[in-house]
């Protein structure tokens, strides 16, 4: 089952469930998707869901912090609730060691391909390698800041 298969499936049992919050939060998640679909013509495949939810993410962790610092608890509640509920559909996050590993290894890799040592100018380079390959596995902040360091 495809992770958008599940997603229309947990709707259907919120619904069942009269579940309001988690009905909302998925509905605009999948109302990202439909819109993303039209838009480009095309039909999500599980690693563009993983994309969308992950922007949706972004996109609720930085309205908790807004509305923390406005003194908002109630709309920090309401917003912590839905990043719960999207948060559920991604995969386990690599932990802070386990994303300088991985940068390690992908710097070394495109060190290989470009026959020297990958310095600060193939930043560019290293994070597109680095972003295909922890699409959804990985908060893209600490991934950032793994290939600064390197």
């Amino acid at each position: 089952m495809s992770l958008k298969d599940q997603i229309n499936e947990d709707m259907k049992t919120a619904m069942r469930a009269k579940d309001a919050a988690r009905l909302l939060t998925i509905r605009g998640l999948l109302a990202a998707c439909k819109q993303r679909e039209v838009d480009e013509r095309i039909v999500l495949d599980d690693a563009a869901v993983i994309g969308i939810i992950d922007k949706l993410v972004k996109q609720r962790k930085d309205s908790i912090t807004q509305f923390a610092a406005g003194n908002r608890p109630d709309l920090v509640e309401k917003e912590t609730a839905e990043l719960q509920v999207l948060e559920s559909y991604l995969p386990k996050r690599l932990s802070a060691d386990e994303i300088a590993a991985e940068v390690g290894a992908i710097v070394a890799e495109l060190g290989e391909e470009l026959g020297r040592k990958a310095g600060a100018g193939d930043m560019g380079k290293v994070m597109g390698a680095v972003k295909t390959r922890l699409a959804g596995k990985a908060d893209m902040g600490l991934v950032s800041a793994a290939v600064k360091r390197h």
